[in-house]
């Protein structure tokens, strides 16, 4: 008996998630990509250390990469954060975040006042809520709706604009007054049909996380492209094919045909984990109902600018992980992240690490300007925020254009519509990535794998 050939369109975590799914389970796999294998999950050398390019760090509270990394032989080389706690800007001046923050959603009021974060009116607007009953009307069991209405009805604009759209802004780069509540906040709504009162669910919820040992988040002590090095390494890195993009899929028999410039891939089953609009392409002609859906999901262009400085020239102490802009601020900066006090691996040797992320949904001006024009307006930011005027030592830029799906109210009913209608008309063909169900590592992780699975599972195909 033949072993099953899956052809794998995106090498991006997802891709290789959903190649070493079907590596595992015996199929002959192959893995073709556009640009590098990875996608972006790349670790580079910088001012000295290898410094990621765009995702730092995973979950590791949620199901996928750490499982992964286990499999993979990696869970001894997993380190989390040397610091926790991190910094808003508000009003000029970067303030903590208080403690007991689910999703940038107050649970401890004290805390929350003592932040000065939040006006004698703002406070009141929390506390109101735990006032409502538990059979209050107020509970939800309605549809999905926008963070920002969620988070707006329950405990006010200002926790909104303040703690909560600054946080998920510097995950998806967008709205949460236009994001999805179930696809980028499912803990909040989870908490939402629970209780009434938002900030009571959250109490719970965050009782149940802090009783675990696990950290927050992890990542390989040698970044995590070495995520992306160990799962070429084990599907084989004869079988990963960079710079090879899919132009067409066609049906050939009772299986497909995947064209690329090098030639035609035969294929008994297809997992397309490239971005949407790659998706669509390949689609339109056979799945257009699929194709729509994924043509119609907008993304969010952003780029992280690296800089490095002696910390003499430093002044202000960065003993936080990081810090959030929200959009009320102006600037171009979204979030930098202090790397060399976030992670001690990263740190301690004289030379202080920014990654400094840069645009928004609504906010393009990153994507017309150069790397230098990019460079000077976030310096000019960072003398505003850090008050960091000195040159970098060294400093560079990355740039990931259409790179953050943007998930509105109702995608994961579109989702799952589209998924039903490539079922049906391209059967052996599955979708997975970050457009589906979620950013992040491990969600990217758990969609590959998921994607594999069920193609194999549905009964295998011999040649």
């Amino acid at each position: 008996m033949t072993a099953v050939r899956v052809v794998v369109v995106g090498g991006g975590i997802a891709g290789l998630a959903a190649a070493w799914e079907a590596t595992r389970r015996g199929a002959d796999v192959v893995v073709l990509d556009a640009g590098r294998p990875g996608g972006k999950l790349q670790t580079t050398p910088f001012a000295g250390v290898a410094l990621d390019e765009a995702a730092d760090a995973f979950l590791a509270r949620v199901p996928g990469a750490v499982e992964l990394c286990r499999e993979l032989g990696l869970e001894d080389e997993l380190t989390s954060p040397a610091i926790g706690s991190a910094l808003v800007w508000h009003d000029g001046v970067a303030r903590r975040l208080p403690e007991g923050l689910v999703l940038g959603v107050p649970t401890d009021l004290d805390a929350l006042a003592h932040s000065g974060l939040l006006s004698a009116d703002g406070l009141r607007a929390v506390a109101a809520d735990l006032d409502r009953a538990p059979d209050d009307p107020e509970r939800d069991h309605t549809d999905d709706e926008s963070v920002g209405a969620l988070v707006r009805r329950r405990v006010g604009d200002e926790v909104f604009e303040r703690l909560v759209d600054p946080l998920l802004s510097g995950v998806n780069a967008g709205d949460a007054d236009e994001l999805s509540l179930q696809c980028g906040a499912a803990q909040l709504a989870a908490a939402a049909r629970t209780d009434a009162s938002l900030v009571r669910a959250l109490r719970t919820t965050l009782r149940a996380a802090t009783a675990s040992a696990t950290p927050v988040f992890l990542t390989p002590l040698t970044g995590t492209g070495r995520l992306v090095e160990r799962l070429v390494e084990s599907i084989g890195a004869d079988r990963v094919h960079g710079s090879t993009p899919a132009t067409a899929l066609r049906r050939a028999g009772t299986g497909y045909e995947v064209d690329t410039p090098k030639g035609p891939q035969r294929a008994d089953r297809v997992v397309l984990a490239a971005p949407a609009a790659v998706g669509a392409g390949l689609l339109a002609a056979e799945a257009p109902a699929t194709a729509a859906v994924l043509a119609d999901l907008r993304y969010a262009s952003v780029a992280i600018a690296a800089l490095a400085y002696r910390v003499a020239d430093v002044a202000v102490p960065l003993d936080a992980s990081g810090l959030l802009v929200p959009r009320s601020a102006g600037l171009l900066v979204t979030a930098c992240s202090f790397a060399s006090s976030k992670w001690a691996h990263q740190g301690g040797d004289g030379v202080v690490r920014l990654r400094v992320s840069v645009g928004r949904s609504d906010d393009t001006r990153c994507t017309r300007l150069t790397d230098d024009e990019l460079l000077d307006a976030v310096r000019a930011d960072l003398v505003t925020l850090l008050g960091i005027t000195a040159r970098p030592t060294d400093a560079r830029v990355h740039r990931w254009d259409a790179s953050l799906p943007q998930y509105r109210p109702g995608h994961l009913a579109r989702v799952e519509s589209a998924e039903a209608a490539l079922a049906a008309a391209l059967p052996g063909v599955a979708l997975a990535g970050a457009a589906l169900r979620g950013l992040g590592i491990p969600a990217c992780i758990v969609s590959g794998r998921t994607a594999a699975g069920r193609l194999l599972d549905g009964g295998d195909r011999t040649a």
